[in-house]
């Protein structure tokens, strides 16, 4: 049984260019993140594998991503299930601020602590844990069942979703999970064992 399940963090956006943080904001791709999600499906469509199954979050980065990589795989018409649930975490008071003036404003230790640590939210956000304790109900009740049943299966979200799944797939810990980076519009192919574990797994990068 062919049990495939796809990552990809989607395009770079206008404020991954601009250097802000965006969290629940809804930034569009730039030309540079259209191609990427381009290239992402020319690369899947290359090694051969199709989809059945394809979930995004709510926000308009993920959802264009998901789009050009069905339209250049030949699959546009498949339909695509969008939960909020996958949406980035939410950064609270930074949403939209510069990353370098955050550092400047709070200093460069507490900034890094609130990007990369697994459970210190910024100041009205979510931490990586508080994204976990969404994405992982999400994944085990909605995504890993289509996979288990043979559903080639396309996850596009974002980096900090994608992270948590991360958790799960790669068993990564709080204190190993920080320096896991997701580029974006890079697709992560994993073939999943029938226990759910990792069997193996191909990053296609350019």
């Amino acid at each position: 049984m062919d049990r495939t399940l796809v990552l990809i963090r989607h395009g770079q956006s206008d404020w991954n260019l601009k250097n802000l943080f965006t969290g629940w904001k809804d930034p569009a791709l730039t030309p540079v993140g259209v191609e990427e999600a381009r290239a992402a499906g020319r690369r899947i469509k290359a090694l051969g594998v199709g989809f059945d199954k394809a979930f995004t979050s709510a926000l308009s980065r993920a959802q264009h991503t998901t789009q050009l990589v069905l339209e250049e795989m030949g699959a546009s018409s498949l339909p695509v299930v969008k939960d909020a649930r996958l949406n980035e975490r939410d950064y609270g008071d930074l949403s939209g601020r510069n990353k370098a003036e955050a550092a400047q404003k709070w200093g460069d230790e507490q900034v890094m602590i609130w990007r990369r640590s697994y459970d210190i939210p910024p100041p009205g956000g979510e931490s990586l844990r508080d994204t976990l304790a969404r994405v992982l109900p999400y994944y085990c009740q909605d995504i890993l069942p289509c996979v288990l049943r043979g559903e080639r299966t396309v996850v596009v979200a974002h980096g900090n979703s994608l992270r948590a799944l991360l958790m799960v797939l790669e068993r990564a810990t709080p204190e190993t999970i920080p320096g896991i980076e997701l580029a974006t519009g890079v697709p992560v192919v994993y073939r999943l064992r029938a226990d759910s574990t990792v069997e193996s797994k191909q990053v296609l990068e350019a």
